[in-house]
């Protein structure tokens, strides 16, 4: 089956998914990686121009988990050698925060390990943010903290945050193959409860756990039903003393193909370059900004990232430019492809069937 790219762009400019086919050609040797990028960049250009959205992490907890996620070093019975900790306090939490929005971030994501939040972990949460917004009223805040509890969304909506993070990680047919202690249906009901409260729903993957094509493809699908604000795309960082930490699968061309074809598959979505952009992408990471439009600044949760300073060159010297803080992120929804139903039952005209 030969795939046209200009019938993808076409139909991504609309808001429309590829089909699987095509979804699947845009991972093979069918297609040439330039090309495919080439197209995707077009995509990104017409939502996003030339912006580049920064964003950061605080990790509030760090290790201990009870979970037992193959791919995370803060996982039950980890040896790796990590920080681990208990809550930091809120005022060294807003002084990363200031340093960070100082720095450009616009969006400052507060993780924490652990199953999910007790209600003495919202509060702890609640009093964070608001010694962040003290410093930095304007910036976006985003948490991270497990599997939610009914009501736990509300109060953490009320309490000044803007996003809630969780990714899916991979496809739904494998997930039990990277962890026991929660499933796949867990996490997509805490997506739909942030959702649910007014949080805007961020949800992404690993990749380079050995998932095939089709579970890309899978995957990409799923997250499209969860109908996510922002997506961030993770390549797996082998750390030591995890289960995955001698798994190195991934090459840049298999990542620029991956954020290429979530880049048709979420035209007008965040898609953010996230963990082991540095480790996998290497020199082509400024290619892979012709196809994302976000990036995390600065370090990951256990892991240490490219510095800020050459971020910034890097976004620079490929001719992209921050977004501040004051500049809308996702496009204007589009209500002209919303119709209300004027026909059909209750009505005098038949229906379209």
């Amino acid at each position: 089956m030969t795939i046209s790219l200009d019938e993808l762009v076409a139909k991504a400019l609309d808001r429309s998914a590829p089909t699987r086919d095509e979804a699947l050609a845009l991972l093979t040797d069918e297609l040439d990686v330039l090309d495919v990028v080439a197209a995707a960049g077009k995509v990104r250009r017409y939502f996003f121009g030339r912006r580049v959205k920064l964003n950061t992490i605080i990790n509030l907890k760090s290790g201990l988990c009870p979970e037992d996620c193959t791919y995370c070093s803060q996982r039950l019975g980890s040896t790796s050698d990590i920080l681990k900790y208990s809550w930091v306090k809120p005022a060294e939490a807003a002084e990363a925060a200031d340093r960070a929005a100082r720095a450009g971030a616009k969006r400052i994501c507060l993780v924490a390990s652990g199953r999910g939040p007790g209600q003495r972990d919202i509060g702890r949460v609640v009093e964070t943010v608001e010694a962040i917004k003290t410093e930095q009223p304007d910036v976006e805040i985003c948490a991270c903290l497990g599997l939610l509890e009914e009501g736990q969304a509300d109060q953490l909506r009320d309490a000044g945050v803007h996003a809630y993070s969780h990714n899916l990680n991979t496809n739904e047919a494998r997930y039990a193959d990277i962890c026991t202690t929660h499933t796949f249906n867990d996490r997509v009901d805490t997506v739909q409860q942030a959702s649910s409260a007014g949080l805007s729903p961020c949800s992404g993957a690993i990749f380079g756990m050995g998932e095939s094509d089709a579970d890309i493809v899978d995957m990409a699908f799923e997250l499209r039903e969860l109908d996510p604000d922002s997506v961030p795309i993770n390549f797996l960082i082998p750390i030591p003393g995890t289960p995955l930490g001698g798994d190195w699968h991934l090459t840049p061309i298999r990542c620029l193909r991956i954020l290429s074809l979530f880049r048709f598959c979420f035209p007008d979505v965040e898609v953010r370059l996230a963990g082991g952009r540095e480790i996998h992408l290497r020199s082509m990471q400024p290619l892979a900004l012709q196809v994302a439009n976000s990036i995390f600044l600065g370090d990951y949760l256990t892991s240490e990232g490219q510095s800020g300073v050459d971020d910034r060159e890097m976004i620079e010297d490929a001719g992209f430019t921050i977004e501040g803080k004051q500049e809308q992120t996702l496009p204007t929804a589009r209500h002209d492809l919303v119709a209300i139903r004027r026909r059909g039952v209750g009505t005098n005209q038949p229906s379209n069937a």
